[in-house]
C-alpha cells in the first residue's frame, strides 16, 4: 500500500464511536447545516419502511439530525411507494424529476436526480434493501461532515457475511473493484467498502461529480472525488455490520462489467468496441447465450443542468 494510503488510514478512518451523538448535534447547531437522506427503491416493500421508521424515530424525533427523508422510487411494482410514505417518507418517483431528460434504468440515475428534489448542506445515501438497520449507518457517516469542515466525503465501512458466513459479503468489490483501485488508483487502496451505498457528502461537492446511470456510479464517485478535492477530504466511518439481500451470481456479472466500464472511462475515456457482456444459462437444449448491454451513459454534473442552476437562485 501507498505511504499516503497507509497515512489516511491513520487520520481518515474512525469508528462510528468516536462521535457521540451529542458533538455531532452540537456542531449541526454551530453550523447551522441540513441533513437530507435519499434512499434510492426499487420493489424494496419488505425492507424500505423499517429503514424509514429507525431514521425517523431516531433522528428525527428523538434528537434533530435528520432535516428530511426522501424515498426516490425507480418504477417499483410492488407496494415500495405506499409503504415508503406510511412510514414517514417523503416519495418521490424517478420520472417526475427532471422529465424533459428522458430517464434510464440505474441506480446512479435515481441518485443524480435526487439533488434535485432534496435541499439539505449534506445528502446521505442510504440502499433500501437494508436487514437490521441502525441509524448508526446515517449519523455515522454524517458526523465527519457535520464536525470536520475540511472533510467532503464519508462512505460506511462494515462487515458483510454470506449465508452466514462472515466477511464474504462483496464479491464484486473484492474480484473486480478492489484490483482497479489498487492498480489504477492506489490512493484509494484504504477503503473498505468502496462500492457500498452508504455514503455521505457534501452537496457542494456532488453537484459538481458526473454521475454514471447504473451500478459504475460508487466507484465513479470515488475516483472523481479523489481528482476534485483530494484525497484527505474523503473519509470512512465503521458501522458495524451490514445485513442485505444478495444478489445472484449472473446479476453480479453485470454489475461488474458496469464498474470496469466506468473505471475504462476514467483511465482513458476511451472506446470500447462492444460496451455488452454475454452471459450463459442451461436450457433444455444445453447452454444459452444471454446478452446484456453494458451502462456507458454517465449524467453530467448536477450544477451544468439549468432547473437546478434556477433552483439555486430562488
Amino acid at each position: 500500500m501507498l505511504k499516503e494510503a497507509e497515512a489516511w488510514l491513520a487520520t481518515r478512518s474512525w469508528s462510528v464511536t468516536d462521535r457521540p451523538l451529542h458533538r455531532i448535534l452540537a456542531a449541526k447547531r454551530a453550523s447551522g447545516q441540513t441533513v437530507s437522506v435519499v434512499l434510492p427503491a426499487l420493489n424494496e416493500q419488505e425492507t424500505v419502511g423499517d429503514i424509514v421508521a429507525v431514521i425517523r424515530h431516531d433522528l428525527m424525533q428523538q434528537v434533530p439530525l435528520v432535516d428530511e427523508i426522501v424515498v426516490v422510487d425507480s418504477g417499483s411494482t410492488d407496494r415500495t411507494s405506499e409503504v415508503a410514505a406510511a412510514a414517514g417518507a417523503r416519495v418521490v418517483h424517478r420520472d417526475d424529476i427532471l422529465p424533459r431528460i428522458p430517464t434510464v434504468p440505474g441506480k446512479g440515475e435515481v441518485l443524480w436526480r435526487s439533488l434535485l428534489v432534496t435541499t439539505g448542506d449534506i445528502v446521505c445515501f442510504i440502499d433500501a434493501d437494508l436487514k437490521e438497520f441502525s441509524s448508526d449507518f446515517v449519523s455515522g457517516i454524517v458526523g465527519p461532515l457535520l464536525t470536520d469542515p475540511a472533510v467532503d466525503l464519508v462512505k460506511a465501512m462494515y462487515d458483510r457475511p454470506l449465508g452466514g458466513a462472515a466477511g464474504q459479503g462483496g464479491r464484486v468489490t473484492e474480484l473486480m473493484a478492489r484490483p482497479l483501485l489498487n492498480m489504477h488508483w492506489p490512493q484509494l487502496a484504504g477503503f473498505v467498502q468502496p462500492l457500498g451505498g452508504e455514503y455521505a457528502a457534501r452537496r457542494s461537492l456532488l453537484e459538481q461529480l458526473p454521475f454514471p446511470v447504473g451500478y459504475g456510479v460508487e466507484l465513479g464517485m470515488l475516483v472523481d472525488a479523489l481528482h476534485l478535492v483530494g484525497l484527505d477530504a474523503l473519509a470512512q466511518v465503521d458501522v458495524g455490520v451490514r445485513k442485505h439481500r444478495h444478489q445472484d451470481g449472473q446479476a453480479l456479472g453485470r454489475m461488474a462489467a458496469a464498474i470496469y466500464r466506468t473505471a475504462q472511462l476514467r483511465l482513458a475515456r476511451g472506446h470500447m468496441i462492444r460496451p455488452a457482456l454475454t452471459q450463459f444459462e442451461r436450457s433444455t437444449d444445453g447452454f444459452e447465450p444471454r446478452t446484456y448491454s453494458v451502462d456507458t451513459e454517465e449524467r453530467p454534473p448536477m450544477a451544468e443542468i439549468a432547473e437546478y442552476a434556477e433552483r439555486k437562485a430562488a
